[in-house]
């Protein structure tokens, strides 16, 4: 991998056993400050399913989303805001709609897509589906998601590549890992106009793919080029390599995903299967830890709300693992619960209440 310096993506859709590592009861009921935490995934499956763990990692709910699954290679398949979930369906080009109650998530509605969604994000009022193709914006009140889109922009290659949607300021911010980051602006929360590219050096440009946003920043995993981009306003302020050896730690391969908790941005990295922990300075991008983890398999998605971390990785074979950790002040992971999940999975998010 090249050597390069800094120049300036829970509920899940799996069946599982879990194992709990140091968690106490008190941490499954209240997360310290009164709010309690659900952790949702998907199984990904032709009859897809959503799961939904607690912090202590037991499975304690399961829910047909009514949708068919199949969608590779994306980040934000299974996103959340408030006590709302939504989960992807792409082989039923569709979205469903979850709704957090007393007892637990209820599905609420299913979206249509223009094309076959890959990734979903939630803003301003308003659902934003990436597709495989396409981008479209759906008015979001309370809990009802408007079935037809007030905003459609195609994208940049439209190519089947798309990864990852994120709301970076007054724009979007998508990835397509055939080569191109790209945003799209907003207008009264609408997309509108036309994808416009972010301009990436030509040798760094090697799959583009998961990506989280903070304010108008933007930072997204530029995965073959083992670096992460920082963006804002549609231009590219910084490239960090994580790929070269560092005096802390061996270098890292392909981080293909990327969480936000305070000031720290941790990236899981598929082949080399840890998390690394870097520092987001304002036109920087610092590596903090190379290997601030490691994890089972090869993460898949990673979420973090405040001091709870969660990931989702393959096993191999059509299996998969959802292990979270707590962050600290300083940003240290500590392991706090492991579930096995019997399928594949796509997506992870943590709601919080």
């Amino acid at each position: 991998m090249k050597r390069i310096s800094v120049i300036g993506t829970i509920a899940l859709f799996v069946v599982g056993t879990a194992v709990t590592i140091g968690a106490s009861d008190e941490r499954q009921r209240e997360r310290g400050d009164g709010r309690t935490a659900l952790i949702v995934t998907s199984s990904n499956r032709p009859n897809n399913e959503l799961l939904v763990y607690d912090t202590t990692g037991v499975l304690v709910q399961t829910l047909p989303p009514n949708g068919q699954g199949g969608v590779g290679g994306n980040a934000g398949g299974t996103t959340a805001w408030d006590d709302t979930v939504a989960a992807v369906n792409f082989g039923s080009q569709s979205v469903s709609i979850f709704t957090r109650r007393h007892n637990g998530f209820v599905l609420t509605q299913i979206v249509g897509s223009v094309s076959p969604p890959v990734s979903v994000a939630f803003a301003r009022h308003h659902v934003y589906i990436l597709g495989t193709t396409t981008v479209e914006s759906h008015a979001f009140d309370g809990e009802t998601v408007d079935a037809s889109p007030d905003g459609v922009v195609t994208l940049l290659r439209a190519d089947g590549s798309a990864a990852q949607v994120g709301v970076a300021g007054d724009q979007l911010l998508i990835s397509e890992k055939s080569g191109v980051v790209e945003v799209v602006d907003l207008r009264h929360g609408e997309v509108a106009g036309s994808a416009t590219n972010v301009a990436l050096p030509p040798t760094d440009r090697d799959t583009p793919f998961g990506l989280v946003t903070r304010g108008a920043a933007g930072y997204v995993t530029i995965a073959h080029s083992d670096e992460i981009a920082l963006v804002r306003n549609g231009q590219l302020l910084a490239l960090t390599a994580i790929g070269s050896g560092f005096p802390t730690g061996p270098g890292q391969q392909a981080p293909c995903w990327i969480a936000n908790s305070g000031p720290y941005l941790f990236t899981s990295n598929s082949p080399s299967h840890t998390i690394s922990r870097l520092v987001a300075a304002r036109n920087s991008i610092i590596i903090d830890e190379p290997v601030a983890a490691h994890t089972n398999g090869a993460p898949i998605d990673i979420a973090a709300v405040r001091d709870l971390l969660a990931v989702v990785e393959s096993d191999g074979g059509g299996q998969s693992h959802l292990t979270q950790f707590s962050v600290d002040g300083n940003g240290n992971l500590t392991r706090i619960a492991s579930s096995a999940i019997h399928s594949a999975a796509n997506g992870v998010a943590i709601v919080e209440r």
